[in-house]
C-alpha cells in the first residue's frame, strides 16, 4: 500500500487541505493520504496553536466522509522537535509493508534542501508536489529529481492564519471549513481572542 503523508499543524484544517488531500488520493497512485498532525512546527509560534488533541479532533471531523484520507497522531508519540526523517524511519519500522511518500507544496520544495537529512529522505521516499503561487526561483536540481513528482492539483490559496484572523474579527468564513469543523471551533470559542 502506498501512503501519502501530508504533514501540517492543521490549526485549523480547512477546505484547502481537503482539496489537496482528496486530489492526491483520487489523481495519483497513492492508496491513502494520512493527515499527520504536527505537535509543534519550529517555524510557527506556539501561542497561536491549539492543543494537539483539538487539532487532531478537527482533522477527524473534517475527514470522516473521505475513506481514503486518515488522521494521524503519529508525531505525538515521537520526541520533539519533529523532524520528518525521524517520523519516516519510525513509520517504516512500524509498517514495513507500506511505502511512504511525502506530500508538500511547491513552496516547501524550494527549502527542502535545508531539511534534516533531506538526501536520505529522497533516497528512500517519493515526494508528491502540489503547485503554489510563488515568485521565488525554483531549485532546478530538485525539480528534475526522479523521486519528485509534480501533481497537477488545484492551486488553493487559503491559509489557517487567515481563518484564525477572520474568526477573531467575527468575519463569516464558514465556506472555508467543513461544517463539523466550524461547529467545533464555534462551540469551543477557538481563535476568538
Amino acid at each position: 500500500m502506498k501512503i501519502g503523508l501530508y504533514f501540517g499543524t492543521f490549526n485549523p484544517i480547512h477546505i484547502g487541505h481537503l482539496i489537496i488531500a482528496n486530489h492526491m488520493a483520487e489523481h495519483s497512485d497513492l492508496d491513502q493520504i494520512w493527515m499527520v498532525v504536527t505537535p509543534h512546527n519550529p517555524h510557527k509560534k506556539k501561542d497561536t496553536l491549539l492543543d494537539d488533541h483539538h487539532r487532531l479532533q478537527m482533522v477527524h471531523l473534517a475527514t470522516e466522509d473521505f475513506p481514503k484520507i486518515k488522521p494521524s497522531d503519529i508525531e505525538f508519540k515521537l520526541s520533539q522537535p519533529n523532524y520528518t526523517i525521524n517520523t519516516l524511519v519510525y513509520l517504516q519500522e512500524k509498517f514495513p509493508s507500506y511505502e511512504f511518500a511525502l506530500i508538500m507544496g511547491e513552496d516547501n520544495l524550494k527549502s527542502f534542501h535545508k531539511w534534516k537529512n533531506y538526501e536520505a529522505i529522497l533516497q528512500s521516499h517519493n515526494i508528491y508536489v502540489y503547485p503554489r503561487v510563488s515568485s521565488e526561483a525554483e531549485n532546478q536540481e530538485l525539480k528534475n529529481h526522479p523521486k519528485i513528482h509534480f501533481i497537477d492539483a488545484p492551486i488553493v490559496e487559503i491559509s489557517s492564519t487567515f481563518i484564525r484572523e477572520s474568526v477573531k474579527n467575527k468575519t463569516n468564513i464558514m465556506p472555508l471549513l467543513s461544517p463539523k469543523v466550524w461547529e467545533y471551533i464555534d462551540h469551543n470559542n477557538f481563535y476568538k481572542k
